[in-house]
């Protein structure tokens, strides 16, 4: 596997197997942690998938996080928006860069980073057209409205994650409401995410493969 690293507006890593199926993977790490942590979560779901590994730009203890908070579950929204239209921008650019299709990528993101994704997607629809949002809470208090008519979403919440888990149904809402296709999933677990999510993951992506992918699944 090729590993390049590299530093537009974000730091980022390139992974490229040596036999590349026509799947792209774009991972947002959750807070705390960085771009490294949700790299063997994409290899279990998706092997042969060229994965952009991106860091978030807020410190937090020893790792990163993508906006700042308030407190858990309130965050500044000047800092979401912002970095939310950064990293819409970061994205084109890396694309460009490396001649990556995100008509068929998928964006996946855990908590803070699954955030993230969800902000991005109401504030610069048309940009993500799938993503895998694992234990995710809305974080915009006041959400635009979006034509996401062309994006399908996964959400994953932990029926044990007190802190965030009773903000997921919000989240779903909001997006069908814009016009999202959302599948909507509580399994047992807290906030942590394991092989039960990296199975739902991964049927997924199966199912919604757009036609050019479809003889890779």
């Amino acid at each position: 596997m090729m590993n390049e690293k590299h530093e537009l507006s974000f730091a980022y890593r390139l992974l490229r197997p040596s036999s590349p199926d026509s799947r792209i993977l774009v991972l947002l790490h959750g807070s705390g942690v960085d771009e490294n942590s949700l790299v063997p979560f994409a290899a279990e779901i998706a092997p042969e998938a060229t994965v952009l590994t991106v860091r978030g730009r807020v410190p937090q203890d020893d790792g990163w996080r993508w906006y700042e908070r308030i407190t858990p579950t309130r965050f500044d929204q000047e800092s979401v928006r912002s970095e939310a239209e950064a990293f819409a921008d970061f994205m084109t650019e890396a694309a460009r860069l490396h001649g990556l299709d995100l008509r068929q990528t998928v964006f996946l993101g855990y908590s803070n980073g699954a955030n993230l994704i969800s902000s991005m997607m109401l504030l610069r629809p048309g940009l993500v057209r799938r993503a895998a949002l694992l234990r995710p809470m809305p974080v915009l208090d006041d959400a635009p409205r979006a034509d996401l008519s062309s994006t399908r979403i996964l959400v994953i919440a932990g029926a044990s994650d007190l802190t965030y888990a009773p903000f997921a149904p919000s989240l779903v809402r909001l997006l069908r409401k814009q016009g999202a296709e959302v599948d909507d999933r509580t399994i047992q677990a807290g906030h942590e995410f394991g092989t039960e999510d990296a199975a739902i993951v991964r049927r997924w992506l199966r199912r919604t493969e757009p036609p050019l992918m479809a003889g890779n699944a």
